[in-house]
């Protein structure tokens, strides 16, 4: 059983995303040290499984395909680490505010109108000198 482990995700070279991660999987603060190693070594064959680049060579493999079509939930590390990697390189939400000099007039005239009325529901101070 440890050879056919051993026998699965086999890749010649190391795998990298520098476009997600740039600073590398182990400095993104996303993986831990262990995630980010197995995904180094077994990424480049994980990569051409999801793409369908490489078939399956064992029911290890077979079964990581199954998860990535979604047809069954990820079980093993290595299969839980790429459904993590995917969800983390397809990209976090992102909410900025976005200023722009597109203001609608009818806006801009309640805003005028919202701003005024508040200045005029302050009291005035009087001057007791």
């Amino acid at each position: 059983m440890q050879q056919a482990a051993n026998e699965s995700f086999v890749s010649e070279r190391r795998f990298y995303d520098d476009k997600n991660f740039p600073k590398g999987f182990r400095r993104s603060g996303d993986f831990t040290y262990n995630e980010a190693e197995l995904l180094e070594k077994h990424g480049v064959a994980m990569q051409a499984l999801a793409e369908g680049r490489q078939a399956p060579r064992n029911p290890e493999e077979s079964h990581f395909v199954e998860v990535v079509r979604g047809n069954s939930a990820p079980g093993s590390l290595l299969e839980k680490i790429w459904v993590k990697y995917v969800k983390l390189a397809s990209g976090k939400p992102f909410y900025a505010v976005v200023g722009t000099n597109l203001v609608k007039k009818a806006d801009a005239e309640y805003l005028d109108d919202m701003i005024d009325d508040d200045v005029q529901d302050e009291p005035e101070l009087e001057d007791d000198q």
